[in-house]
Order: structure tokens, then C-alpha cells, then sequence
């Protein structure tokens, strides 16, 4: 055993107590009840065999020699074996709820602080980490982390029954103790040997569970993209040769366990043989009775299992260990959105959106968004435009609040977003992306995400979006499921029902990144019409904030702001900037004509527009 493996072996043992020590120190109680059942059926456990040893020694003997037994004696004897009984299920139930109890309740506690976190950290932090991390933290990690619960109360009342078993086999034979307990060293030469082969399998195991879910995740996530290159056999030979390693480690560790128990089972048989024999030659000298023998034989049988529950506890600490870290990680994560606590500001017209000064870098010292600065009246609608990455989808999400500035503000009715209480900008704003996400749910629920909605508004949110028709024609009409990502419909009815979701909770502030990229010309002029002018189910007045490249689209905004290597180059309306601008006059029209959107020149990182988790075009 090298020194280095043993020393590795110690901290994540000692890693591991600190780990159920946080549990204890949060479910104190209900800890003491598992372990008080615990100590309960140990105690008991060791009573049998004292029970056991009484009952050789004052009934079936004296029966052999008198050749009767008295009817006094069999109750008695009935009365003790059955009273342990009962006393001893009640140790094993409450040891057992308890043990669950708390089980539960830290992966409980666990998993909601990691969701909780998930929901507070910035965007920045979330594109970091792949999807099938984060559920692999939520889940298997989670499980992980706190699977030594189950044991724990097992192994501290086992502990005091090893102590107590001990002591009364010193006290009924001192010679027949110690030739018996001669076993104790094989037993923990066996568990440190399994502990030293299983635990870095087992690690293993639990690194290789979170790669295959994040593999998995992956590859249904892009299932579109495989399937239209062909990389079905690519994707499964990656995902099989994961699960392979997975089944190996699995199998190589089964493996050791598979030997590791028959052969601490048979220890204490071989040592039970051995007090036995000396047993009975000590009997035949008569330096003992045979109800001590019986006694001794009895409590080694069970002083083996002490031994087994607490290496059950410790094969749990390296999944326990890894898990803890992966949690841990995700709970001490930086970057958390701060709040205040002002109220959203009142009104029911469109708010005045002030843009001060706003600067953003996504890569410390490669800045996205430099000096941003404009001013939306309350009603008025302005379309930002730019080249691809010159910072369009960044400055939608700072309006959102998805993102903070790294310097600058952005007031609404002359509040800033960051003095907002949380869910208040909800409350005030709505921010509707390209690429629109459905859940697997049916209309109704995919846009009212549960708010308290009737359908009357529903239905006039669709019509302002142009998707009543569509939605009216489904087969259960708002009651028809839409699939996974909404996969039933095409790319321009699920971003009609993606803005109807907005639009249901009548935004003051509207924010459209691009939105209804894939609606034809038509619908897409009758849906700002709606938004501009207002009609059922939408509110006049609404301050609108739109992306756009067609020229229709921009010429139904009273101003527009020109974006150029994260900065606003030229503001004034559309026309004004065509007769002007040679550059604006440049990406417009390639926009119109089908041509390859142009790049800010000076843009030195054309991915770090995205902040919309690689889902909204630039």
C-alpha cells in the first residue's frame, strides 16, 4: 500500500464524516431516532444471544438430565426470546425510517438548493456548464452525496452492539474471547483490502455516470443536427463506448464484491469452529459450562456484522465524496444576480426606457457593447440594427436582466433594473427570443405557464400574435399537446405562440430579439400593427424594443438605432439613416436581398454576442 494512496484514503474517509456531519447537524433529530433504534436492535441483537446462552444452560440441559422440562421454565424462556423479538423490530423500524427520513430530506434540501441557484446565477455562468452537468448535479450527484445516510445509523448502533458483545464475552469466557476475537484482524485486513480496490472503481463509476448523462443530453438536445448529417452511427458509438467504460467499472467493481463477501461471511464461521473446539475441550476440563460456549460461539457470529455495516458506511464515502464536490460547486458558484427591493414601476401605457451609458464584456477585455446609450418614450417602438455579432442579442438580454452591465445602467419610468425586487421586472417587461422554447405541454399551458389566465385572454393574445387560426385549427384546439420543444409545429407558429406568451401578460416594456424571423412578410406586418396600434388582448401604448433585418420591419419603427462593433454609430428613422448612411444603407439592403449579413470589422469574437445559450441568432 503506497504512502500516497493511503494518505488519498484518509482525507476522503475523513471527507466523508465531514459530509454526514452535515447532515447530522441539519436533521438532528431525526438522526437521534435512527440511532437510537439503532443502538435498540444492537443491544437486543447481543440480548439473544445472552437469552440464548440462559436458556441452554438452565433448560435444555437440565431437560437432558432430568428428561422433563417444567411448563415455568418453557414460558419463561418463550416469554424472553419473544419480548427481544419485539423489542428488537422496534429498533429496526425506527432505525430504518430514520435512516430514510433523513435521507430524503437532504437530497430534498439538496436539490432545491441547487435548482434555487441554477435559477439565481447569470446566464454567463449557465453557457459554462453543459445541460447534462447541471442535471447531473441535481440528480445522480445529489443522490450521491447523501448515500451514506443509509447506513450511518446501522453502523453507530452496531458499534455499541460490537462493544457490548465484546464485553460479554470476556465476561462469560476470558480464553474463549480472545481465541475468538482472533478473527477481528482477518475481517479488517479483508475491508481494507476492498476498500482499497472498490473505492477508486467506484469514483470512477460516478464521474462516468454524469459524462453519459451529459453525452445523452446532448444528443437528444441536437437530434436535428444528427439526424440532417448523418451522424446517427458517430453519436451512438460515442454514447456506447461511455456506457461501456460505465459497464466495465460496474462489472470490475461487482467483481470484488462478489469475492469480498462470502469471504467475510466465512471469517467468523472459521472463528466459531475454533471456539468450539477449544469450547469443548475447556468443558471437558470443566474450566467452563457449555452455556458460556454457546454464548461465545454465539455473540462471534454476530460481532462480524459491526464490522460489515461499518464498511458498508465507508464504501459509500468515494461516491459520497465526488458527489458532495460536484453539489458543492454549484452551490458556492459565484455570480448571483443581486436584488433590491423597489416595486415595479405603476402604470398601465407603455414605460420610458432609458439605455445610459451601457457597457458589457462577455471575455474580461473584449468588450460586446461599449457607451450604449438611447432613450424609448413611453409608446414609441425602436428597432435595433445591426451586422451579425455587433452585439444585438447581448443588449436584448441586459434589457431583460438575464445579464448584468459591466458598467451603465438601464431605467425604466427612471428605475433602474438592478433596484427592482425580484420578479418585479416580469411584472413591467417581456423579452420574446428567436428561437422560441415550447415545453410538453398543451397550448393553453405553453402560454399561460401557469399564470392565472383565462381562455378569453389567451384567445386575444393569440389573435394579437396571429396564431388563432392556427391554433383553432389543431384537433383540440388550446387543449392539444404540442410535443417536446413543441416539435408538432413549424418554426413560425411556435414563435407566434412564444409571443402570444408574452403578450398574455400585457408587457409594458416589449422586447422581440428577431421574433418573427421565421413568420412570412405579411403575418409579421400584421403582428406589429397589432403591437403598435393595439387591439383585443393587447394594450395600446406598449414600449416596443425590436431587432429586426427586413426592411419592412424597420420601417414600421419610429426610430431605430444602429449598432456597429458595439456601438451606436447613427440614430434617426429609417429613412433618415438610408440617405445618410452608406454603411446602414449596406446592411440593410443585404439583409433584403438574401445576401450574407456583413461583420463588424473590429468585432474580435463573433461568439460572444450569444448570451441566449447558443438559441438566438445575432
Amino acid at each position: 500500500m503506497s504512502e500516497s494512496g493511503a494518505t488519498t484514503r484518509a482525507a476522503t474517509t475523513l471527507e466523508g464524516f465531514r459530509v454526514i456531519w452535515v447532515a447530522i447537524k441539519r436533521e438532528p433529530w431525526v438522526f437521534t431516532l435512527s440511532t437510537v433504534g439503532s443502538l435498540l436492535f444492537g443491544a437486543l441483537t447481543v440480548a439473544d444471544a445472552w437469552v440464548l446462552g440462559w436458556s441452554t444452560q438452565h433448560v435444555v440441559l437440565p431437560a437432558f438430565d432430568d428428561g422433563e422440562v417444567g411448563a415455568g421454565m418453557l414460558v419463561a424462556v418463550l416469554a424472553l426470546f419473544l419480548g427481544v423479538a419485539l423489542l428488537r423490530a422496534v429498533g429496526i423500524v425506527a432505525r430504518r425510517l430514520g435512516a430514510g427520513i433523513m435521507q430524503y430530506r437532504m437530497q430534498a434540501h439538496s436539490r432545491r438548493a441547487v435548482t434555487r441557484q441554477y435559477l439565481s446565477l447569470p446566464m454567463e455562468w449557465h453557457q459554462r456548464h453543459p445541460t447534462g452537468e447541471l442535471l447531473s448535479n441535481a440528480n445522480s450527484d445529489v443522490e450521491a452525496a447523501w448515500g451514506p445516510i443509509a447506513p450511518l445509523p446501522m453502523a453507530v448502533g452496531t458499534v455499541a452492539m460490537m462493544v457490548i458483545a465484546v464485553v460479554q464475552m470476556f465476561v462469560a469466557d476470558l480464553v474463549l474471547a480472545v481465541v475468538g476475537l482472533l478473527v477481528f484482524p482477518a475481517v479488517i485486513v479483508a475491508n481494507l483490502a476492498y476498500q482499497r480496490l472498490a473505492s477508486p472503481l467506484m469514483t470512477r463509476a460516478q464521474e462516468l455516470r454524469a459524462e453519459v448523462s451529459e453525452i445523452a443530453h446532448e444528443s437528444f438536445d441536437g437530434a436535428m443536427v444528427v439526424k440532417t448529417l448523418g451522424r446517427e452511427g458517430e453519436e451512438t458509438d460515442r454514447f456506447a463506448a461511455k456506457a461501456r467504460e460505465l459497464r466495465d467499472v460496474n462489472i470490475r467493481a461487482g467483481r470484488i464484491r462478489a469475492a469480498f463477501d462470502p469471504t467475510l461471511a466465512a471469517l467468523p464461521n472459521v472463528g466459531v469452529l475454533v471456539v468450539l473446539a477449544v469450547g469443548v475441550s475447556r468443558v471437558l476440563s470443566g474450566a467452563t459450562v457449555a452455556g458460556d460456549v454457546v454464548t461465545v460461539a454465539y455473540l462471534l457470529t454476530i460481532v462480524s456484522f459491526p464490522i460489515r455495516s461499518i464498511g458498508w458506511l465507508l464504501g459509500e464515502f468515494p461516491r459520497s465524496v465526488v458527489g458532495f464536490r460536484r453539489v458543492s460547486r454549484v452551490i458556492e458558484a459565484t455570480g448571483e444576480i443581486p436584488y433590491g427591493a423597489t416595486p415595479a414601476p405603476a402604470g398601465s401605457r407603455g414605460v420610458r426606457l432609458e439605455v445610459d451609458h451601457l457597457a458589457y464584456s462577455y471575455v474580461p477585455g473584449q468588450r460586446l457593447l461599449d457607451d450604449v446609450e438611447f432613450t424609448v418614450e413611453p409608446g414609441r417602438t425602436v428597432a435595433i440594427v445591426g451586422a451579425t455579432a455587433s452585439g444585438k442579442s447581448t443588449l436584448t438580454a441586459l434589457l431583460a436582466r438575464l445579464v448584468d452591465p459591466d458598467r451603465g445602467r438601464i431605467l425604466v419610468d427612471g428605475v433602474d433594473l438592478r433596484d427592482l425586487d425580484r420578479g418585479q421586472l416580469a411584472e413591467v417587461g417581456a423579452l420574446v427570443p428567436q428561437t422560441a422554447f415550447l415545453f410538453d405541454d398543451d397550448v393553453r399551458g405553453n402560454v399561460t405557464l401557469g399564470a392565472a389566465v383565462s381562455d378569453e385572454q389567451v384567445w386575444a393574445a393569440l389573435r394579437a400574435a396571429q396564431a388563432d387560426g392556427f391554433v383553432a385549427a389543431l384537433p383540440h384546439g388550446l387543449d392539444t399537446k404540442l410535443g417536446e420543444r413543441g416539435t408538432s409545429l413549424s418554426g413560425g407558429q411556435r414563435q407566434r405562440i412564444s409571443l402570444a406568451r408574452a403578450l398574455v401578460r400585457r408587457p409594458r416594456l416589449l422586447v422581440l430579439d428577431d421574433a418573427t424571423s421565421a413568420v412570412d412578410p405579411e403575418v409579421e406586418a400584421r403582428i406589429l400593427a397589432a403591437l403598435r396600434e393595439g387591439q383585443e388582448g393587447v394594450d395600446a401604448g406598449a414600449t416596443l424594443v425590436v431587432v429586426a433585418y427586413r426592411k419592412a420591419t424597420i420601417a414600421l419603427a419610429d426610430e431605430v438605432v444602429h449598432l456597429q462593433d458595439g456601438r451606436v454609430v447613427d440614430r434617426g428613422t429609417h429613412a433618415e439613416l438610408l440617405a445618410r448612411s452608406a454603411s446602414y444603407a449596406r446592411l440593410v439592403n443585404a439583409y433584403e436581398h438574401g445576401e450574407h449579413p456583413p461583420t463588424d470589422p473590429g468585432e474580435r469574437d463573433p461568439e460572444g454576442d450569444d448570451l441566449m445559450a447558443g438559441e438566438v441568432s445575432r
